[in-house]
């Protein structure tokens, strides 16, 4: 927990959930229309053992139950829905150059609560159809700029509608590898290392992510099965009310045939090459595609300068986060 001295938020509880509204249907009609999306309905679960779910980390684990009239299966919270959509894609048949975007909502049992993390997770899940010859760091990039235009638009949206909260970020953003940033701060822990770009550029795309980097060790750890470790990344910003780096999406172009090979073999998972999901990737029966999580909580935090994820978002805390938040001055939905 990080508490601010002096905290108070600029938006009443009443007025922040009005914002929360303003806020999240500002952006997502922006990202729709830079993105060229179309809003789909998204599964609350799936399936075990079909290779659609998020692995994530690869160490968390997934809330499964059972259901009383679906027989001797189990049934999964999805994580994330990185590889559900590019198979909805394939059943959809989107053309070249569109894509959906769905209102993803998760709970991850074990993640460490702090000021932005909860055990509730809620996200603009989205996913478009490019060509073979578009999984490139250019394709990337430009995606990634037509996110961040519909940022910035929304922050502008949000300062019309309440002065007192001032524009934070830069007109640009900065494309940086974390082998790069590696090179540039080798004593710092990848999270600091965040920190210092994030200060440096205001907003930064950090990329290649998942991979061993020249020291041995990687910046943080990837699923091996959705985004191409060469072809990802994700958008940090730095955010002043807690001074630090402030992480509002993850993406990538996702895995082909080679790729995923390969990325299996390098995380120890090779056996998930007979999960239908793989096996479709495999045989190349899904279409090439880029797509991401943008924190649907984590955007109105920053945009409404809240100190703590929970003032915008009902989720359940534990009694030393509780107490913290109260002698802070931070109103916990």
């Amino acid at each position: 927990m990080i508490t601010p001295a002096a905290y108070k938020s600029k938006l009443g509880i009443v007025e922040t959930e009005m914002a929360i509204k303003k806020v999240k249907d500002y952006f997502e009609s922006k990202l729709s229309e830079v993105l060229k999306l179309v809003r789909v309905s998204a599964p609350l679960f799936l399936q075990e053992g079909t290779g659609l779910n998020d692995n994530l980390n690869g160490t968390e684990r997934v809330v499964s139950f059972d259901a009383l009239d679906i027989k001797n299966e189990k049934l999964e919270i999805v994580q994330s829905l990185a590889k559900w959509k590019r198979s909805a894609l394939a059943k959809y048949q989107f053309p070249v150059g569109t894509g959906l975007y769905t209102d993803m909502k998760a709970i991850r049992r074990d993640e460490i609560l702090d000021n932005l993390h909860s055990m509730f997770v809620d996200q603009w899940d989205w996913e478009k159809v490019i060509v073979q010859q578009d999984r490139t760091v250019g394709t990337l990039k430009d995606e990634v700029e037509k996110i961040y235009k519909a940022l910035t638009a929304t922050e502008q949206y949000v300062h019309q509608l309440y002065p007192s909260l001032q524009p934070i970020l830069p007109k640009s953003i900065h494309f940086v590898t974390s082998q790069e940033l590696e090179n540039m701060y080798p004593s710092l822990t990848p999270k600091e290392r965040e920190d210092k770009i994030a200060k440096k550029h205001g907003a930064v795309f950090l990329m290649q992510i998942g991979g061993m980097l020249n020291s041995g060790r990687k910046h943080d750890g990837r699923s091996p099965d959705y985004d191409d470790w060469s072809l990802n990344g994700d958008i940090i910003v730095w955010f002043p009310i807690l001074e630090r780096a402030f992480e509002l999406s993850s993406m990538g172009i996702r895995v082909d045939k080679k790729a995923l090979l390969k990325q299996l073999k390098e995380s120890n998972c090779e056996d998930r090459k007979n999960l239908a999901y793989h096996q479709a990737v495999l045989r190349g029966e899904l279409p090439f595609t880029i797509g991401g999580g943008i924190g649907q909580s984590r955007l109105c935090m920053f945009f409404l300068q809240k100190a703590h994820i929970g003032e915008v978002q009902v989720s359940v805390w534990n009694d030393e986060i509780l107490k913290e938040c109260k002698e802070a001055n931070i109103q916990l939905l």
